[in-house]
């Protein structure tokens, strides 16, 4: 646990430092598209975040093939490797994207390629575990599709749900912290050395996004931008593959005695194996959603749009902020409830505490549809929002003799916006003062 601390540590330290110069450096190259329709971000702000993940990748993996408890991993195994070379190719196809908005087709056929070449260098599927079955071997050709599926979902899946400051890097990084406890468990307790290699990836991905949170969350400094959104998905996804796919459920001993408790024994251990399809559950669903919103509408499946699941949260009415930690809480809650319930799957406890906590999670997705009001006496206590507003006294009629000219309400001064210049960490260029609040795309 300590080399994988060491080796969490050091990929934070460098992406975090690493993430200002990347900043000046996408100013400097004019990496900062204008601000879309589907944009919530008011000011142009710097991509190209993905450059310091990578770095912060190359860190990682330089310093646990130093450590003496995790050489054995590049000894052992070429995943690491593998995993390299997928990284180099769709990081780089992402920073393309970045700066000169490649075709959707394009990045979907980089996207393959990535999860191609990992394949033939040993990432790649091998097995099935099915319940009530056992462990079904697969061929290379299904091996193969299957692990292309699995890298491009993934890979898309979180690109799709980038949209607020802070949202991919911070639920990656609580999915993954799951995974990470997950794969350990495996490795460290059952001694299956080939679970490894998987800890390890998630033990690096932790440290990219924690290193590169600081600068995302809102208001952001640098987004990731395709490079790095890219970069974690195929990274996330390699983790899930190589301890789906490599790890031989036999070797944990659980298809020992009748059927009946072989299957009741598996199950904890048959859960946590489709995590990383539960840790994604949220971006898949948003995914799945805007496939099929687009293409009811007539639509391509590629075109951006403003109907995903985190600009809903702010049509509803939630902030910037309360969003992304609502994101939060749901992912916590699919990935460490899975983990939790393969370790105690007897205990019931476990089952009440999800629901419960479900059951708080729809509260808080649903608060500002209510607005509870204060008595009068708790007012000077509570935010302005949950006070009662003032009745207005009517206005008094004018004066019969009064003027028409002198009865009319002279009309306010219009407000000139003034230019703010460079404001704070994220503006570049001229602002307004007075940021139009009306929803983007909608007509003046």
């Amino acid at each position: 646990m300590r080399d994988y601390l060491l080796t969490l540590c050091v990929t934070a330290a460098v992406t975090y430092l690493l993430t200002g110069p990347v900043r000046k450096f996408a100013i400097a190259t004019g990496a900062m598209p204008e601000i879309r329709a589907r944009d919530v971000h008011r000011e142009p702000t710097p991509r190209l975040g993905g450059i310091a993940m990578f770095f912060g990748l190359c860190a990682g993996l330089l310093v646990a093939d130093h450590l003496s408890n995790l050489n054995s991993v590049f000894e052992l195994s070429n995943e690491p490797r593998a995993l390299l070379s997928g990284a180099a190719l769709i990081w780089l196809i992402g920073v393309l994207d970045d700066k000169f908005e490649i075709d959707a087709l394009i990045k979907l056929g980089a996207q393959m390629i990535a999860a191609g070449v990992m394949v033939v260098q040993g990432l790649t599927i091998l097995w099935l575990p099915i319940p009530g079955i056992g462990t079904v071997a697969l061929t290379q050709w299904q091996g193969t599709l299957l692990t292309v599926a699995l890298v491009v979902i993934t890979i898309n899946a979180v690109n799709f749900v980038d949209g607020l400051d802070g949202l991919a890097a911070g639920m990656v990084c609580i999915a993954t912290a799951a995974f990470f406890l997950y794969a350990y468990r495996i490795w460290f307790s059952y001694g299956i050395e080939a679970a490894a290699p998987a800890t390890l990836f998630a033990a690096i991905l932790m440290g990219m996004c924690l290193g590169f949170l600081p600068h995302n969350m809102h208001p952001a400094r640098i987004f990731m931008g395709d490079s790095g959104s890219m970069l974690i998905g195929l990274v996330l996804a390699a983790s899930a593959i190589s301890v789906t796919g490599q790890v031989d459920p036999d070797a944990l001993k659980l298809f020992e005695g009748g059927t009946r408790e072989a299957t009741h024994a598996a199950l904890p251990v048959f859960i946590p194996l489709l995590l990383p399809l539960t840790i994604i559950a949220i971006p898949v669903a948003d995914l799945l959603l805007a496939i099929v919103r687009r293409t009811w509408s007539g639509k391509s499946p590629f075109a951006a749009d403003r109907g995903h699941l985190h600009h809903r949260l702010l049509e509803i009415g939630h902030s910037h902020s309360r969003a992304v930690l609502i994101m939060y809480f749901w992912s916590a809650l699919f990935a460490f409830g899975v983990v939790l319930y393969s370790v105690h799957s007897a205990s019931m406890w476990i089952v009440f505490a999800i629901v419960v906590l479900s059951a708080v999670g729809l509260v808080l997705l649903l608060l500002p549809r209510f607005t509870p009001r204060a008595p009068r006496w708790a007012e000077a206590f509570v935010p302005p929002r949950y006070r009662r507003r003032p009745q207005a006294l009517p206005a008094a009629p004018p004066y019969e003799g009064m003027a028409d000219a002198d009865a009319a309400e002279e009309a306010p001064e219009e407000r000139v916006p003034v230019p703010a210049g460079i404001n704070g960490a994220t503006a570049i260029g001229a602002r307004s003062r007075f940021t139009d609040r009306r929803k983007a795309g909608t007509p003046s």
